[in-house]
């Protein structure tokens, strides 16, 4: 099963090819086709599962070629924080980029002058925060009575703020009568009952999130101060041994940086991440495979485009905030039954983020001692 295969318009296959995406993850492939069916969908996915696409890239292809009169707000994403409202929107420009539909991401903490005067454009779809949206809202910015699709999404989250009485405040405000997306990465009963007062008939969706990594993929962590860590993957490169290395950096701009800096050390290095062009990506991956460079830097999710069957050797120089995200980046060695080292840098502030990852795949990652 490809994106192909789940009855994409052309301009979102386009996108999603652009970004690298080839397969679907069970989210998305789950969730997809019911939501183009006008379903009510919830859905139960660790955060790092794909959610976002499986939400956002069907209400792309449902509003597409039917742009609202009056400017209204056809669908609204509510979203308990900031990060992850900004991450959505991000997620909604990339997998749009071919298309019309405008999107907005409002949140508290900043001036909200820019936000009105975008929403006074028009929006297509809105990606909000409930006390910003709130506040707006009553002082008359905001009108959510044509709301067509309506995401609740990290519903957990939502409920462990303290936010239910204004997600029930804003619920009154958009029709009965829409579609309604809820995702959670927790289903206690709480979220149970209270996704049965605002779901039609849903389709249910229980992703197991993924917890193991592969034994035969040998694992290691290094404790180093954040400033230290380029000059120790510059060191563990001198290895000739090591043909080629896929190393994880967290942000595009991160990876660049990182790229150049290998490049004037001497070291063969090219990354890839969404600003890239296909062409740039493409070539990069190209030469990565035949052994014309022997690193290449991604982002998560320029990295699930990578499928290469011969890959011993990858690296974390940045930790993911989300556990399940290491056991998919090291899944991209020991692939067939090969033999696959992964190797993590860990500064004092990811040391958080290490002990979620051992707490999910249930092994301490042996360290490695540094001269």
């Amino acid at each position: 099963m490809n994106f192909e295969d789940l009855k994409l318009i052309p301009p979102i296959i386009k996108a999603v090819n652009k970004i690298g995406y080839t397969v679907p993850t069970e989210i998305q492939y789950h969730s997809i086709p019911h939501i183009l069916k006008r379903n009510d969908v919830i859905g139960c996915a660790q955060t790092g599962t794909g959610k976002t696409a499986a939400f956002a890239i069907p209400i792309l292809q449902l509003l597409h070629g039917k742009s609202s009169q009056n400017k209204h707000i056809r669908s609204l994403i509510l979203t308990p924080t900031r990060e992850l409202a900004i991450q959505i929107s991000e997620n909604f420009q990339m997998y749009g980029e071919y298309l019309k539909q405008s999107h907005l991401a409002i949140f508290g903490g900043v001036p909200q002058e820019k936000q009105i005067s975008a929403i006074n454009k028009g929006v297509d779809i809105l990606i909000a925060t409930p006390g910003r949206l709130l506040d707006l809202m009553n002082q008359g910015y905001i009108n959510l009575s044509q709301i067509e699709i309506f995401v609740l999404d990290e519903a957990d989250r939502m409920l462990d703020m303290g936010f239910i009485n204004d997600i029930k405040k804003i619920l009154k405000k958009i029709p009965v009568k829409r579609q309604t997306l809820f995702f959670s990465a927790t289903m206690p009963d709480s979220i149970i009952k209270f996704a049965q007062t605002i779901l039609n008939n849903p389709k249910e969706i229980n992703v197991t999130p993924v917890s193991s990594t592969a034994q035969n993929v040998k694992q290691s962590v290094y404790f180093v101060e954040k400033n230290e860590k380029l000059n120790l993957l510059i060191n563990l490169l001198t290895d000739k041994s090591i043909q080629r290395s896929l190393v994880f950096a967290r942000t595009k701009y991160g990876a660049d940086k990182l790229t150049k800096k290998l490049v004037k050390a001497g070291i063969q290095a090219a990354a890839i991440h969404g600003n890239k062009s296909q062409n740039a990506r493409q070539r990069a991956l190209e030469d990565f495979k035949n052994s014309r460079i022997r690193v290449l830097i991604a982002t998560d999710i320029a990295a699930r485009g990578i499928d290469i069957d011969e890959l011993p050797h990858v690296i974390n120089y940045e930790l993911p905030d989300v556990p399940e995200t290491y056991v998919h980046r090291i899944g991209r060695t020991g692939r067939a039954g090969a033999a696959g080292i992964a190797v993590s840098f860990c500064d004092p502030e990811e040391k958080k983020e290490l002990k979620n990852i051992q707490k999910l795949i249930g092994l301490n990652i042996p360290i490695v001692k540094t001269e």
